[in-house]
């Protein structure tokens, strides 16, 4: 999975793509890089997965590493959550089905992976703030998923959130 063009519009059109200067920049920090290297990441072993093959989190980190703009990530929240969470995928996708609307089978890759992450987070780095926990998941799935999956991410990590960090919640 690749990152996702921030003005797609520009991108449909060849006349404007070719015109980078149109296109709005992001500029991201090492934190926000390295979840969205770890979301890319978690997406491939996702689908890897359903395809019925075995994922290879060295392959998928090396392959990942390769990108140019990698070098810019924080590298050990990249390894934490990327490993983290492939570590602990059977747990983290118990903690969060009771949350789902659906089975866990049919939510998008981009939707699983966010709310694998922002699932992990919650329930495993309690230095970070619930509600930034909870706004990464979305950005992610804002960057990278459907229309409104970032809605539905939001809602699901609420009620995650609600039973993980309870007495942190009710405070706010």
């Amino acid at each position: 999975m690749s990152k996702s063009n921030p003005n797609p519009a520009a991108s449909a059109n060849p006349k404007n793509g070719a015109d980078k200067a149109q296109a709005p920049k992001r500029s991201l920090t090492p934190r926000r890089r390295a979840r969205e290297y770890a979301l890319q990441g978690v997406y491939q072993s996702l689908v890897m997965r359903r395809a019925g093959s075995l994922p290879n989190s060295a392959m998928i980190a090396k392959q990942l590493a390769e990108d140019p703009a990698f070098k810019r990530c924080q590298l050990d929240l990249f390894q934490g959550i990327f490993e983290g969470v492939l570590e602990r995928a059977d747990e983290l996708e118990a903690i969060i089905t009771p949350a789902l609307d659906r089975p866990i089978n049919e939510l998008s890759p981009v939707e699983h992976a966010a709310l694998l992450i922002g699932a992990y987070e919650l329930a495993v780095d309690i230095s970070i703030p619930y509600k930034v926990a909870i706004n990464e998941a979305v950005e992610l799935a804002k960057t990278f998923g459907g229309t409104d999956g970032h809605k539905y991410v939001n809602g699901v990590l609420d009620l995650v959130a609600q039973k993980l960090r309870t007495a942190e919640t009710q405070s706010n």
